[in-house]
């Protein structure tokens, strides 16, 4: 009897112990830190398909995860800033862009260069892979605007800038639907040639 009691005892020791760490972890991936995989090429160079990136989750602020509404206040999002947000067409999935414009900036993209206030913004980080330069009338990816980005909105775009899908395409982001800032990769997974990219592994997101 006295056994079986023990027993009873260490399982509902185990059990408190496992709900704890499942609490604790789901707190701190919904309001402190959490864990993206890069799906896409949008990012490349900065991000390649296969990187695992951690985002800040509290450097913004803590909102209520249903209604995104502010509970603690954070910074806000600033220029160049890698975001991970709530995709406004399809609110079930999760984009990561770059912050281009600011609440009240005028954006415009002329040949491809993009214009914050009628001055060019310096992005050595952007690549092009395609030399061809589209007119407004057949796409708003190499011409676009001017527009001015609504108040408590952020206009982002991809570094990959001739094969991402942003802000040119579906228009601004709101800030309470942004998640957190990128900071770090902590693992890389090269799936065509199959092996791990050692060195990208530990690298900070600029």
């Amino acid at each position: 009897m006295a056994q079986t009691d023990t027993l009873a005892a260490k399982i509902i020791e185990w059990a408190k112990t496992i709900v704890l760490a499942l609490i604790l972890a789901l707190f701190i991936r919904t309001f402190i830190v959490q864990a993206f995989k890069i799906p896409s090429g949008s990012m490349i160079p900065t991000l390649l398909i296969g990187d695992h990136i951690l985002v800040n989750k509290f450097i913004y602020g803590v909102r209520n995860p249903l209604t995104r509404s502010v509970w603690i206040k954070g910074k806000e999002p600033a220029r160049r800033d890698v975001i991970v947000f709530i995709y406004p067409k399809n609110r079930k999935l999760d984009f990561i862009k770059r912050v281009i414009g600011l609440p009240g900036e005028i954006v415009e993209i002329r040949n491809k260069k993009v214009y914050i206030n009628g001055v060019p913004l310096e992005e050595p980080y952007v690549i092009h892979t395609d030399p061809n330069i589209l007119p407004r009338e057949i796409s708003p990816r190499d011409n676009f605007g001017p527009v001015k980005v609504p108040p408590g909105h952020l206009f982002v775009m991809g570094d990959n800038r001739d094969q991402s899908n942003d802000s040119r395409f579906w228009g601004f982001v709101p800030i309470r639907d942004v998640k957190g800032k990128a900071f770090i990769i902590y693992f890389s997974w090269d799936r065509e040639h199959f092996r791990i990219r050692w060195r990208r592994i530990g690298k900070l997101i600029h």
